[in-house]
């Protein structure tokens, strides 16, 4: 009897890559109020605003019907997925605890409810983080993304059909790229048998499962962790806490799903007809996500824009990790919009509220397009002078017409991370200072540094006069040091936290603010543990078998796999395909297609019957027994491999060392 068991590949750790998740709580310590500092920087904010409040407002209530009649949305365990209340705060003029600006922009997002956009054409905005846009059509509805549960997704498309009094059914939906909370939904929305048997048509750009999963799993654990500070997963809703993403309110909570597109769209000026429904196809691949597309209606003249324009300047750099966009190329994607589409008579997209009108579309998408150059040439023109990363960073001039449109603001993204982002596209992070070849690590160089400025006492008190003249980023700095020489020391704990809550409550970026509201939670009641609750099938069923080996292999430990040599022979009977299996110095190297010679083991099976060992724990005399899988070699070489695979924590320290 062969006594090994292969262990599960822990779906948490996928599912938190890609989803929310809860934190356990004790009574938190209680946040602490705006500072006079605080205070008057938030009071010259709110005195230099030039923007058009009205016209915003105008077009973000425009054209409402209706609103759910029950604000909280719950699964089937009656588990709370979303309550619509939590950002009822969010009225009259913003507290001294919130920029001005982005309590502006978040009133905005705040607006929900059900939208007529066009003649045929509606929206559910302030129900997650993104909008789901319903378009119709003769017999039946388009649905262009799907939020990111299914249970918000069902109650959207419900509200839809209870107010428009419609019992026609979806035929389409589009998923514009490849970020969960465009696609998560769409089992609320249609069912998955009526897309295989091509029923109904799901859309999507060329590309799409590759990054819809992959982005998001190899470095998944870490960029979970991160998400939990750019989204500010565990902070409460209030003017002291979140007050939203930038994007939209906050991402609904429960397990978003998958359904693999069975229509994809490889390039520009494709058009497809669904139901008497024209539509046609801009790609914007490698733009704000790597698979993506923009969609015309030319007979409603419409323009869906995803999102690779917003009403805010986005990402070139998330926070929660990812590969660095191109901010050249989005640029010229928008710039080729304005004249693929010149009589678009309204603009909508995945997040915020449409805009009308041919002209007010042209500006807007002229700044937008504009936005995104001027911060790669900005970047680049300074760069080729000799500023490094963080000079880059705190560059503040903006072409006066876009600092005065709030479109272009940084809610989202900001130009400090983007002008550096363009760096590190062209440049990477090392500024060609030697000095900086080779740094110490944090906890090292911090040790040195407090050493040096005389011990933790007189840090400290640099640290409090620096708090005590309002200079909150030299005071955070300062801490950062004392914090990660002495992670115990409660008083630097205590001022590092003060320190990052009051430049959250300056804060015009909602990532940024969430992530130092999460940096001085943490410090004040420690790392609380995740409990992981997106666990989603669907996104391992949507790996490919070599993303599937490459995820097992950067889990091995390779301290305790130097020296181990294994060759396994995998031969997949339902799709065809071997693979080579070889452990050596410490790698795991997956190869589709090699024969092995003499391999240790060989492995006959079915991808479910794989997949049953991964998801579900399945050992390989129960699946043998069952004729899933022929065993032939010693199972012993598998064995050696999965008795090494670490499971990552997902609540690894941050603010401290």
């Amino acid at each position: 009897m062969m006594k090994f068991q292969l262990k599960p590949l822990t779906l948490a750790l996928l599912a938190a890559a890609i989803g929310t998740g809860a934190f356990a709580q004790t009574a938190p310590l209680a946040p602490k109020p705006a500072t006079p500092a605080t205070e008057r920087a938030n009071a010259a904010v709110r005195a230099a605003m030039a923007m058009n409040d009205k016209q915003d407002f105008d077009d973000a209530t425009r054209g409402k019907l209706a609103e759910l009649s029950d604000p909280v949305v719950k699964d089937a365990n009656g588990r709370t997925v979303f309550d619509t209340r939590r950002y009822d705060f969010i009225k009259g003029g913003a507290p001294a605890t919130v920029n001005p600006s982005l309590w502006r922009e978040q009133a905005l997002n705040a607006q929900a409810g059900f939208y007529k956009v066009a003649d045929g054409i509606y929206q559910i905005r302030g129900y997650d983080m993104a909008n789901m846009t319903l378009v119709e059509t003769p017999n039946g509805w388009i649905v262009i993304d799907t939020l990111f549960t299914a249970e918000m997704a069902r109650a959207g498309l419900k509200l839809a059909m209870d107010t428009l009094k419609s019992t026609k059914p979806v035929v389409a939906v589009i998923y514009t790229h490849s970020h969960v909370d465009h696609f998560g939904g769409v089992r609320g929305v249609v069912d998955e048998a009526d897309v295989r048997s091509g029923k109904v048509k799901l859309i999507a750009p060329e590309g799409f499962m590759d990054h819809a999963i992959a982005e998001n799993v190899l470095a998944g654990n870490a960029m979970s962790r991160r998400g939990n500070y750019m989204f500010g997963i565990s902070l409460p809703a209030g003017d002291k806490g979140s007050v939203g993403t930038g994007l939209g309110v906050a991402l609904s909570e429960g397990a978003p799903g998958l359904i693999p597109p069975n229509v994809i769209v490889k390039k520009t000026g494709e058009e497809l007809v669904v139901d008497g429904v024209r539509m046609q196809f801009q790609m914007a691949q490698g733009s704000e996500a790597p698979s993506e597309f923009m969609v015309y209606f030319p007979d409603r003249k419409a323009l869906c824009l995803s999102e690779v324009v917003t009403k805010l300047m986005h990402n070139v750099y998330t926070i929660r990790g990812a590969k660095v966009r191109d901010a050249l190329g989005w640029s010229k994607y928008i710039n080729e919009t304005l004249d693929l589409y010149p009589g678009a008579e309204v603009a909508f997209a995945s997040h915020h509220w449409p805009t009308w009108d041919n002209a007010r579309i042209h500006d807007y998408l002229a700044n937008q397009r504009d936005l995104y150059r001027f911060i790669h040439d900005r970047a680049l023109h300074l760069a080729n002078q000799g500023l490094v990363m963080d000079e880059l960073g705190n560059q503040t001039f903006v072409p006066k017409a876009l600092a005065a449109d709030a479109s272009t603001h940084g809610y989202y993204g900001t130009l400090s991370h983007n002008l550096r982002a363009v760096y590190n596209y062209y440049l990477g992070y090392y500024d060609a200072n030697p000095a900086t070849l080779h740094r110490l690590p944090p906890a090292d160089s911090a040790k040195r540094y407090v050493a040096a400025m005389g011990g933790e006492a007189a840090v400290i008190a640099t640290g409090r006069k620096a708090f005590a003249d309002g200079d909150y980023r030299w005071t955070a700095e300062l801490m950062n040091h004392a914090v990660f020489a002495d992670p115990g020391n409660a008083e630097a704990r205590a001022l590092q936290a003060d320190a990052l809550e009051q430049l959250g409550y300056q804060a015009e970026s909602a990532p940024w603010r969430n992530a130092y509201l999460m940096g001085a939670y943490e410090l004040r009641n420690g790392t609380q543990k995740m409990i992981t609750n997106t666990v989603t099938p669907d996104t391992v069923r949507g790996m490919t078998n070599e993303l599937l080996f490459d995820f097992l292999a950067l889990r091995l430990d390779h301290t305790k796999t130097d020296g181990a040599k294994a060759a396994i022979q995998m031969e997949f009977t339902d799709s065809h395909e071997t693979w080579a299996l070889e452990l050596s110095n410490s790698v795991l190297n997956n190869t589709k297609g090699r024969v092995l010679n003499n391999p240790d083991l060989k492995l006959t099976l079915t991808r479910p019957a794989f997949l049953a060992m991964l998801l579900q724990g399945k050992k390989l005399p129960e699946l043998q027994q069952a004729g899933m899988v022929k065993v032939e070699g010693d199972p012993k070489a598998l064995g050696a491999i999965v008795a090494n695979v670490v499971t990552f924590d997902p609540t690894f320290n941050i603010v401290t060392p």
